[in-house]
């Protein structure tokens, strides 16, 4: 296709055609031996700019933008093929690419956040033992945790059943030469690696100095610029831009990354890594170790959108792929040609026709054949998966799909619980409330969603966005038991912030029993659906795993809705769901944003430009609220403490010389 530009005026000459050529891009010609001059290794800038326009203005302070730092974006590969100018109106595809992520880790932690909002069921989390909207105190049980179902920190159970739990062919063979609780790190040196896959590490020149002098209580972050991998230290105030390693890798753009939570220490970090080729790196920074899985697309050849290490296992991560798969991985195991165990001949299962499959199990995490990758396989849809997010727990798995599908999956069962839907497109983005009640998601319908579980309802839709929404997270330091505040941020380069209370909106409304066009919805409760599916046991989901609904609108089993099987609910329209506005709506960047993370005094962005920005809270007074038990009434006290006294041994004190005084 060929356009005309605007025509363009000329005096004495009426109009005239004229044209230009766009302008050319960088295509490689950046390195030695290419046309264009030699080799060219930008390093990372950091501003701190000031200024009202800097500033965001919220409840508990405000919040500066203390650190303005760009990340170099890699030249393209020699090896690659001059682009051609980009036209707008072409209709070839390029390899996927993401904007900016950023994976954050902090060894040794203050204090952990929202600490007293985790529950040991995500199922049972946010159903009869939700709180009044209007309650102002909680009574006490007599074993110490509170009636409305909130316990300590000291009263969490642990799970007994976890994912692969039951399959002794699972089970992590004894490495030669480990000593007691010593971590596996991979085998191949990635500096000294002659893999044509990777094509320059650069560490830093003095890295353990770098590491041994570090306090762990400092942040360590991975961050993704196309074919670039950088691990840097936020916490260093001199050397923010200096990388503690850079992984530049020959083609492949790394699209997603995880940091192992449940083996991070001083001296081991394990990271994996999903690339737009396919490939799946796991890496281990401190040593410079790393493997190499699906190696070539052995398993799977589409790119990998989402990767997260499985909570509470050493070995396992799941990686979504574009081609809507799911599949667990063992990342000390060798990959191999993959044969579907899926038992379905010509599109039967079970001599039935399976109409408008979305979910299949391709190979059980129960399956006995477990020598090499995968361990399991799931399609969860035809289109694309976006993003996934395991519940605070680790029993549940958020999934958002590309045919605007939020998938509510008991991934340990192996079995779909709920599906909803978005008011319009694709649904891009996907986190978990700190105590598993809510789920969040946005997406290309410029809306924030907030779901609640237990109750298999749409809450409340969040109005604000301009373009779609890329990344939406929780605040655990600013969650209580009644309040969350969660953070968004959009294509539009804008970043909201949120308030969301129960009392606000009224409580989320049980969903009927009832048909809608081809959807179905239950009032199922979660808990029952997972214990029902406990019950009938792991056999069944091979026969009757797949999420299916006939052309009428009935379920394909029997024309009625059986507890325990995947419920589809439909769209609520936007006339009868509560609206929530954000409590602060500002333009923070001048491109796309891509991720948004939050610490305890800190607002953390990215976008797809390779630009982050660190906003620190900035506040006169810092209020703490405690409970305090009186004869006949109970009521909150409210201490405002000075910002200089931000240490806990200072606070603890002035809590406790008040107490006293009461």
């Amino acid at each position: 296709m060929f356009v005309l530009p605007p025509l363009a005026w000329s005096h004495g000459a009426g109009f005239k055609l004229t044209f230009s050529l766009p302008p050319r891009y960088p295509n490689g010609n950046l390195y030695t031996g290419m046309p264009g001059g030699g080799l060219l290794e930008t390093n990372n800038t950091l501003e701190h700019p000031t200024g009202p326009d800097y500033q965001l203005v919220v409840g508990e302070g405000t919040y500066l933008l203390r650190d303005d730092l760009h990340l170099a974006t890699p030249p393209p590969h020699p090896s690659d093929a001059p682009q051609p100018n980009n036209n707008p109106l072409a209709t070839t595809l390029g390899p996927p690419t993401a904007g900016t992520k950023l994976s954050l880790a902090v060894i040794a932690p203050r204090r952990s956040p929202a600490r007293n909002l985790y529950r040991p069921t995500t199922a049972q989390s946010g159903r009869s033992g939700m709180p009044p909207s209007i309650q102002e105190e909680s009574a006490k049980s007599d074993s110490g945790s509170t009636a409305n179902g909130y316990g300590s920190a000291s009263n969490r159970s642990i799970h007994s059943s976890a994912f692969g739990d039951g399959n002794p062919a699972l089970q992590a063979a004894p490495v030669k030469g480990k000593k007691g609780d010593q971590r596996v790190k991979p085998k191949n040196n990635i500096v000294k690696s002659n893999s044509s896959f990777v094509s320059r590490v650069i560490p830093h020149e003095s890295l353990q100095k770098r590491l041994n002098e570090r306090s762990p209580e400092g942040m360590l972050a991975f961050a993704n610029v196309n074919r670039a991998l950088m691990w840097l230290d936020l916490s260093s105030e001199d050397q923010k831009t200096e990388n503690m390693t850079k992984v530049l890798f020959t083609k492949a753009h790394a699209l997603c990354h995880d940091i192992h939570e449940y083996t991070k220490s001083q001296t081991h970090m394990d990271v994996v890594i999903g690339f737009n080729s396919g490939d799946i790196i796991w890496y281990e920074c401190m040593s410079q170790k790393y493997a190499r899985l699906n190696k070539n697309g052995i398993i799977n050849a589409t790119a990998v959108s989402q990767i997260l290490w499985v909570p509470n296992k050493e070995n396992f991560f799941l990686a979504a792929h574009m081609d809507g798969s799911i599949i667990a991985y063992d990342k000390d195991k060798e990959d191999a040609d993959f044969v579907s165990e899926e038992d379905m001949t010509n599109g039967h299962v079970d001599g039935a026709v399976k109409l408008g499959i979305k979910f299949s199990i391709r190979k059980s995490i129960q399956s006995r054949n477990q020598k090499s990758n995968p361990i399991a396989w799931w399609k969860v849809s035809n289109m694309k998966v976006n993003n996934m997010a395991f519940s605070p727990d680790g029993l549940l798995l958020a999934i958002v799909c590309d045919d605007g599908t939020l998938t509510i999956m008991d991934y340990i069962h192996e079995r779909v619980l709920d599906v909803f839907r978005s008011y319009y497109g694709a649904i891009l983005c996907v986190t978990w409330s700190p105590d598993g009640r809510y789920v969040l998601t946005g997406g290309q319908d410029d809306l924030v969603s907030i779901w609640s579980i237990g109750d298999s309802a749409l809450v409340a839709r969040c109005v604000g966005h301009e373009s779609w929404i890329t990344d939406v997270k929780f605040d655990p330091w600013r969650c209580d038991e009644r309040n969350y505040r969660f953070g968004s941020v959009g294509e539009d380069c804008r970043l909201l912030l949120w308030d969301f209370s129960v009392g606000m909106l009224g409580r989320p409304k049980a969903m009927s029993a009832r048909n809608r066009g081809t959807s179905v919805s239950s009032s199922v409760p979660l808990d029952r659906k997972i214990s029902n599916m406990s019950a009938t046991g792991v056999s069944r989901l091979r026969s009757n795993s797949s999420m299916t609904t006939q052309p009428d609108g009935v379920s394909a089993a029997d024309g009625m809705e059986q507890e325990g099987e995947p419920t589809v609910h439909p769209v609520d329209p936007r006339s009868s769901t509560a609206v929530l506005p954000p409590v602060m709506n500002k333009q923070v960047d001048k491109h796309p944003l891509s991720w948004v993370g939050f610490e305890e005094r800190c607002i953390i962005t990215s976008c797809k430009d390779g630009k982050s920005m660190l906003l620190v809270l900035h506040s006169s007074s810092m209020r703490v609220i405690i409970d305090v038990e009186k004869p006949r009434s109970s009521s909150k006290v409210f201490f405002v403490i000075r910002n200089d006294c931000e240490s806990q041994e200072t606070i603890v004190h002035w809590i406790e010389t008040a107490l006293h005084a009461i």
